[in-house]
């Protein structure tokens, strides 16, 4: 295999893989806590916690944290999702010593002084004025919560700003004690260091942590039931998403239905809903079909904005092609290049070391292993057009779709 797993004693995974080619090292801790593990009055401490890690540890102040790798080139970041915390950097071979250091630091020693609670509370009010002032963004968020009424995953990973106004020092000690268990811990190191060089810097940093476990367990959801919602925004075009709930990462069915969503509407610009909406009729600039999965459940989402006088005539084609992958079946050609073209994409992203290294953190805790390209490959040659015409069945039927529009003030 091209990677390497060593678990430690008290139950931190370490992943790696040695890449000759590149000068660089990609390495991250990816931690199993999301805002879907937060109390409704918690929602936004796990994106608050992301942010507090880079403010102070026991033994660095947030200046010496963020120059430590800036000032050699390196970067220092992270980030929170639903289900995920990651903090990761980008060095030079040479400084691979001090990426693996701040890491450590920040990950399991981090203070959260008072003080910079109070200061990094502000910054996160700006983040979220400068995401409602994104309705791409913001609808996507508001989405998420039609689709999960009542439920954490349907919770703003920023949280709301009378849940981060009221966030004090022991709450973030508390979610830490609470969710940080040594098993649902993956280091992940991606580039030009051989994994003996990789344990010997890393072995001695975590070894000393107390090997902890988590009893909690995650909330399932609460059932489904199609929304129609409209707000009214200061915004000049329509906004639109739609969409239900989908299978889960462990469902078998999870490749099949990224084919079918890369075929209906991926990046690629010849995707069947950007061919029609926007080079045949023109009535938007950017089109996405996404599949999310989660652990236990996922969703399928379709965004787009247009002039709110064409807003009826671009849901009736985007409702169209819908109809057309659960009605018609690929043709061999459109099959054929629907597998290509996907293949290529997941072979390009493999290039870029970094996603690669959070990938095997995030595949190593969701699924206890990580899978590889060639048989991932093997399983999306092996769909059928039947297969998918049966999961569009099963998977884009309307009548379950949720709606929610954004429309412009009078």
């Amino acid at each position: 295999m091209p990677y390497q797993i060593k678990e430690l004693a008290n139950g931190i995974r370490i992943v790696h893989q040695e890449v000759n080619s590149t000068r660089l090292v990609h390495c991250g801790f990816v931690l199993d806590i999301g805002s879907r593990d937060e109390t409704h009055e918690q929602q936004g401490l796990a994106h608050f916690w992301e942010h507090m890690a880079f403010k102070g540890t026991k033994k660095r102040k947030a200046f010496h944290i963020i120059n430590r790798l800036d000032s050699v080139g390196g970067e220092l970041n992270a980030y929170t999702t639903k289900e995920k915390i990651c903090f990761y950097a980008t060095v030079l071979q040479q400084h691979w010593d001090k990426a693996a250091d701040l890491l450590c630091d920040i990950t399991f020693h981090s203070t959260f002084p008072p003080k910079q609670i109070d200061k990094e509370r502000q910054v996160i009010l700006e983040e979220m004025a400068m995401y409602r002032d994104s309705p791409e963004d913001s609808l996507q968020d508001e989405f998420d919560a039609l689709l999960f009424p009542d439920h954490s995953l349907g919770y703003n990973i920023l949280g709301t700003e009378e849940s981060v106004g009221n966030f004090g020092q022991e709450d973030f000690k508390a979610f830490v004690e609470k969710h940080m268990a040594t098993s649902r811990i993956v280091c992940s190191v991606v580039g030009n260091i051989s994994f003996k060089k990789v344990l010997n810097r890393l072995e001695p940093l975590l070894e000393n942590i107390p090997a902890k476990q988590s009893f909690t367990e995650r909330k399932s959801t609460n059932g489904y039931q199609p929304k129609t919602n409209i707000l009214y925004k200061e915004i000049t075009q329509v906004h639109c998403a739609l969409g239900k709930p989908a299978p889960s990462l462990t469902d078998e069915r999870r490749i099949k239905l990224f084919l079918l969503n890369n075929i209906l509407g991926g990046p690629s610009m010849n995707s069947r809903l950007n061919m029609a909406l926007r080079e045949k009729h023109g009535l938007a600039y950017s089109i996405e079909s996404i599949y999310q999965p989660f652990t236990d459940t996922g969703f399928i989402g379709i965004y787009y904005g247009t002039e709110e006088k064409t807003a009826a005539k671009a849901r009736r084609i985007v409702l169209r092609e819908i109809k057309k992958i659960r009605e018609k079946k690929l043709g061999t050609m459109q099959l054929h290049m629907g597998k290509e073209q996907t293949i290529g994409q997941m072979a390009m992203a493999e290039e870029n070391y970094s996603g690669l290294m959070l990938v095997y953190g995030k595949s190593l805790l969701d699924k206890g292993g990580i899978e590889s390209l060639e048989d991932i490959f093997s399983k999306i040659r092996s769909c059928t057009a039947e297969d998918l015409l049966e999961l569009a069945n099963e998977v884009y039927d309307d009548e379950k779709f949720s709606f929610l529009t954004y429309l412009p003030k009078a």
